[in-house]
This record gives structure tokens, C-alpha cells and sequence, in this order.
């Protein structure tokens, strides 16, 4: 059995991951990180009253909780401290909080070898499965129909546009093709045709009622294709955070994305 803290735990995420941990028979959720509820029973929020773990703000619960692997969903300002805190401290560590772009991504590296390799780390911008797969099928939809557009919805309270998500697949996209295209960009109203890369256009919907969903619509010769992917709610990403758990521990050093533990075939593009 895989010991387990959770930082951010009494988040909303945090939570969802915590009951998530606590349902599965293979892992034991023994420490609870979140600043603003020091003292409260973390089994008790999240149903499982029998549960005996006290929220603490001291990161160093982990340690006295004998803690395998650290789950962080907190917030940009804190990731990378937690991040180093469990790398110093020879602690396998999964991290979907937002915010860690290329530089920490070197910055997690270098740390992994000065301390040795004695803590491993799964980065994944996403942990959705089926979000995942979307970005592998528009990479290979995207060597055949080079012409394609982009539309992220998402709640009102998300504040990057466009999803980091949507981003990654358009990056994938345009890596994959094999002709460059760009559609017209004639304009009655400013912005309209949403925001370009790399000559696919991007639109980002912000609403209450969305919770994460992504539309790759690609176009050819009398012929359309749309690949869509809906999480109509946030337990939608838990079985990519329990994967990212159970796998962390024989993935050596650093692996970004889910993509590597799901076990894929090769794709001949």
C-alpha cells in the first residue's frame, strides 16, 4: 500500500483528490497539507470520518507521516517550494497544479540530479485521460487534414486564455503536419477569428456552467472531422491523479504529461 499526502488538501481539487486516495483500497492516505484549516479533520470533509488525518501547514507532516508520494495541487506561488521541499527530502512527489513552464521544468531537473535520483516526479498539465488522448489523435489527424481550428470552453473562473491544454494540442499539431495552413483573416470585428499559432486559430469560451471541455475541428476536401472532449466535473481527472500515484514510484526522475503511463503503442503517423 502507497502512503499518500495530500498539499492543498482541503482545496477543491485537494479534496476530490483526498476522497479519491481514500476510496482506493491499494493507497492509505496518511498526511493532510492546507495552510487555512490547520487542525481540522480531513476524513470528516471528505466523507470518510474514519480516516483519523489532521489538516496540517506544516509541510514537514509528511515526513513525521511517513509520506511515499506527495500529490500537490495548491497554487503557482507555492508548487516550486513544494516541489524542492520534496525533492531535498528523497520524496516522490505528483504535481497538477498550474503554473510550471519550460524554466521549472529544467529547474526540477537539475534538482533531481543534485540530490541524487532518489525522487521521482510526474508533471502533468492535465490529468483528464480522455484530454490526453484527444492531443494524440489531433497530432495524427493534423499530418492529414493540416487545416483545423480550436475551441476551449471553460468556467468563468478560469483565467488563462487559451487553456494551457489547447495550447499543448495546437503545439502537437503543428509538429505533426507535413504542409503549413492559414485560414483567411479578414475581420468585421475585432478578435472574432479568436487567436492564431502557428496558422491554427484558437477560441477560448469562458462560462458559468462549463467545467473543462475542447473541440479540434479539422477540414479537407469535402470532408470535415471534429474530435471533442467533455469533464463535465472535476472527478473527471481522478484516474489520471491515482495512475500518476501508483506510477510515480517506478518512473525514475521526471515525466511531463500522462501520455507516458498510459501504455500507447508507437504512433505511425
Amino acid at each position: 500500500m502507497i502512503r499518500v499526502g495530500v498539499l492543498g488538501a482541503a482545496g477543491r481539487m485537494g479534496r476530490l483528490v483526498s476522497q479519491a486516495i481514500a476510496d482506493d483500497p491499494d493507497l492509505a492516505l496518511v498526511a493532510a497539507i492546507n495552510p487555512s484549516y490547520q487542525g481540522e479533520h480531513l476524513g470528516t470533509m471528505i466523507g470518510h470520518p474514519e480516516i483519523d488525518v489532521r489538516i496540517s501547514q506544516e509541510i514537514e507532516t509528511l515526513l513525521q507521516a511517513e509520506t511515499e508520494v506527495a500529490v500537490d495541487f495548491t497554487t503557482p506561488d507555492a508548487v516550486m517550494d513544494n516541489i524542492r521541499w520534496a525533492i531535498e527530502h528523497a520524496m516522490h512527489i505528483v504535481v497538477g497544479t498550474t503554473g510550471i513552464g519550460p524554466k521549472e521544468l529544467a529547474e526540477i531537473e537539475r534538482l533531481i540530479d543534485d540530490e541524487g535520483h532518489e525522487s521521482n516526479v510526474v508533471v502533468a498539465p492535465n490529468f483528464a485521460i480522455g484530454a490526453v488522448l484527444l492531443q494524440r489523435f489531433a497530432a495524427l489527424a493534423a499530418r492529414h487534414f493540416p487545416a483545423a481550428e480550436i475551441i476551449e470552453l471553460h468556467h468563468e473562473g478560469k483565467i488563462d486564455a487559451p487553456s494551457g491544454t489547447a495550447l499543448a494540442t495546437a503545439e502537437r499539431m503543428a509538429k505533426s503536419r507535413e504542409e503549413s495552413w492559414r485560414g483567411p483573416t479578414g475581420e468585421s470585428l475585432k478578435g472574432v477569428r479568436g487567436g492564431e499559432y502557428e496558422g491554427f486559430r484558437i477560441h477560448s469560451v469562458r462560462l458559468p456552467g462549463l467545467v473543462a471541455h475542447q473541440e479540434v475541428i479539422f477540414g479537407g476536401l469535402w470532408q470535415t472531422l471534429t474530435i471533442r472532449h467533455d469533464a463535465p466535473q472535476r472527478s473527471s481527472y481522478m484516474p489520471g491523479v491515482l495512475l500518476a500515484v501508483r506510477s510515480v514510484i517506478g518512473r525514475p526522475g521526471m515525466t511531463v504529461g500522462l501520455e507516458p503511463l498510459l501504455d500507447l503503442p508507437e504512433a505511425s503517423l
